[in-house]
């Protein structure tokens, strides 16, 4: 993992750099957060782009940059850096229509954060090393990839229905889903070495 890769770096520099130029602007956050009930009623869908540029603060930015720069380098070195970007901005984009149509409705709801295409990047690579180990918050027991990915899709699928907090766990569902299939579509070769490697562990 990591050894940076170019679209990466551009990536992880343009979001940190707008989120640090955005921070504290709320004339900012209201014309490029994602804000569902002013999409649906004056159409500016280059939200569901632009949010994923803005940050809340350091911490949000900070896991989402974390994220990337372990698993960036190893997606785009094995599916190609245009079929990278399709995999990070096809996420971005349907996690982020996932919550407009949820959202849509209610005029208090807005979304900042890439976590749509952090979540497509992180389960295209689960694609690709189903058992590679994942350690959480500096934990020393590394979570195998597929479990990780299972547990994942769980807490955004009850955090969605509950509806509460500040996770967009719509976006992270939403956006987990697309670099799965995005990244099916683009390399069909790693579904079937992900299939290859469940089997061969399940004997």
């Amino acid at each position: 993992m990591s050894n940076l890769t170019p679209a990466t770096v551009v990536l992880l520099v343009t979001t940190v750099l707008v989120s640090f130029a955005s921070f504290g602007s709320e004339a900012v956050f209201r014309r490029f957060a994602l804000y569902p009930y002013g999409v649906a009623r004056e159409g500016n869908w280059h939200q569901t782009i632009t949010s994923g540029f803005l940050h809340a603060d350091l911490t949000h930015l900070g896991f989402n940059m974390i994220t990337l720069f372990f698993f960036g380098p190893t997606v785009e070195r094995y599916l190609g850096t245009p079929s990278f970007l399709i995999v990070y901005f096809g996420s971005m984009l349907v996690g982020s229509l996932v919550t407009f149509v949820r959202k849509k409705e209610d005029p208090r709801y807005r979304a900042i954060g890439a976590s749509g295409a952090i979540s497509g990047v992180l389960f295209a690579f689960v694609l690709m090393a189903p058992f590679q180990k994942i350690y959480l918050l500096l934990m020393p027991i590394g979570i195998p990839a597929v479990l990780f990915a299972l547990g994942y899709i769980a807490v955004s699928a009850f955090g969605m229905k509950q509806g509460r907090g500040r996770i967009g766990h719509d976006a992270h569902l939403g956006g987990a889903l697309a670099g799965l299939v995005l990244t099916i579509a683009l390399s069909p070769q790693t579904f079937s070495s992900f299939l290859s490697q469940i089997r061969s562990v399940l004997g």
